[in-house]
């Protein structure tokens, strides 16, 4: 084993007490649907359920689209979900699509993932109304200085000016 030779810049970050935030609230839906005996649902899963009850099958581009997530990430998520027994899929209007249904076990989980889905809004909500400075308006500022700057562009600013960065894959050479 070797010595340590530079310092872990992974030690600090602004990111992941949110991650830890966001993972630690999806374990506790987690819970939720445990407590209710619905087996093998992920937090994950239910916007895309949701918007399959609500809008009738689709295939995997119109609901990425509707979901706002990449065709990549829907169609991983729509392969996990259809392991899971929550959606079926069957080859869409032409060879390169795929339409993606509820099957029969999600159906009759829907209304009661709707009443979830409206209990965990109104918690946040309640949560919000705790803290002086909603987290539904730190994301709409982020976004707004975001407009103004792209978050590409504010970390290219910064490793322009950095010489490691600066030295290239070459450097090693």
């Amino acid at each position: 084993m070797t010595g340590i030779t530079a310092p872990d810049p992974t030690e600090h970050s602004r990111w992941r007490p949110l991650r830890l935030l966001q993972a630690a609230m999806d374990a506790d839906i987690a819970r939720v649907y445990a407590d209710a005996q619905v087996r093998g649902l992920k937090p994950s899963f239910v916007m895309e359920l949701l918007r399959l009850h609500a809008r009738g099958p689709m295939t995997i581009t119109e609901l990425a689209r509707s979901v706002q997530l990449t065709h990549s990430a829907v169609s991983q998520k729509v392969a996990a979900m259809r392991a899971a027994g929550w959606v079926r899929t069957a080859a869409g209007t032409d060879a390169r699509s795929k339409t993606v249904a509820l099957t029969a076990k999600a159906s009759r989980v829907a209304a009661r993932l709707a009443a979830e889905w409206r209990a965990t809004e109104a918690a946040i909500a309640e949560i919000e109304a705790e803290i002086p400075y909603p987290l539904s308006q730190v994301v709409t500022d982020i976004e707004r200085a975001l407009q103004r700057k792209s978050f590409h562009d504010r970390i290219a600013e910064k490793l322009a000016s950095d010489p490691v960065w600066k030295e290239g894959p070459d450097h090693d050479r």
